[in-house]
């Protein structure tokens, strides 16, 4: 497959004391024909994740019509889960309810994350995300002691499935003890109480890779895609896009070479690109992703040309 750049749509300047930095993990929902509203994270001037969302016209996509001046979900309560940010990851709509999964952020002490996943949903009335929860709906445990972060849940004939993920150990490094990730899987039949055993969906490449984020699923037929982010390799210590395929949407086969899509030569995402997210919209495949330095330099767009 080959992707086609089409440009950055949008990069948090100081807009407000919320709105003040970065543009992360954005996520497109169609609200009428061509107009899509873009969910993404943004950071305040303490650091700490908010949601946030841009309207686009699909057509035009990096001309931005509007930008909701309110957070639609703001970090929790002092010592709850999410105090340090709240970042939403995943929408599912059910029985007329649109569900948010998202990412709780803790700061640690001897670790500098402690992050687990929580469940809100939309209120027509206030205009934002209200959570289900003031707790976790998946978070480490007694076999599976580390965190766990940006879901990708799908309800699929009653159940719903989630791929996630899943921290398995840190270890002392030069500066600051170094996280390993790599992506679990886990089922629910009401989407709070998961199933967890540790499967895992995607597995480390090799020696150099240590870190696997932001999963997002789609299937084609019988056929389940996933594109994800993954750091490093021997050459290169960012993140960059990869892909997997799947006929059961458990066990997954990498085809990396396959993902059509790298760091440009120079500008917003010359360094970095991470946090896909697909959608199908008039016959066309899109990709939204972040470029440099984990979203700092904001969020853009590319249309698939060949696959």
């Amino acid at each position: 497959m080959k992707w086609k750049k089409l440009g950055k749509i949008f990069c948090a300047d100081k807009h407000s004391n919320w709105l003040y930095s970065h543009a992360m993990i954005p996520i497109a929902e169609q609200v009428d024909g061509d107009l899509f509203r873009i969910y993404f994270s943004s950071r305040d001037k303490h650091n700490r994740g908010h949601g946030a969302y841009l309207e686009v016209d699909i057509r035009k996509p990096t001309s931005v019509l509007r930008v909701y001046e309110q957070p639609v979900l703001e970090p929790g309560t002092l010592g709850c889960f999410d105090d340090s940010g709240a970042l939403p990851n995943s929408i599912v709509n059910v029985s007329g309810r649109k569900m948010l999964y998202y990412t709780g952020i803790n700061t640690g002490v001897t670790v500098k994350i402690r992050n687990s996943i929580g469940l809100a949903e939309w209120n027509d009335s206030t205009q934002r995300f209200e959570r289900c929860f003031e707790g976790p709906i998946i978070d480490r445990t007694r076999d599976l002691p580390h965190f766990v972060a940006t879901p990708e849940v799908h309800y699929d004939n009653g159940h719903f499935r989630a791929w996630f993920t899943s921290c398995v150990g840190w270890k002392e490094d030069a500066s600051e003890p170094k996280h390993f990730y790599r992506l679990e899987y886990a089922e629910s039949n009401d989407g709070i109480n998961w199933i967890r055993n540790g499967t895992v969906a995607v597995d480390f490449r090799d020696e150099f890779e240590y870190a696997l984020g932001v999963p997002r699923v789609i299937k084609d037929g019988n056929l389940y895609k996933m594109w994800f982010c993954s750091r490093a390799t021997k050459t290169c210590p960012n993140y960059r896009i990869r892909y997997a395929i799947s006929y059961d949407g458990i066990k997954w086969e990498r085809q990396d070479h396959l993902v059509g899509v790298d760091v440009s030569e120079y500008g917003w995402d010359a360094e970095m690109i991470c946090y896909p997210y697909i959608f199908d919209h008039a016959g066309l495949r899109y990709l939204l992703y972040n470029g440099n330095s984990y979203g700092k330099t904001g969020f853009g767009i590319a249309v698939l040309i060949d696959e």
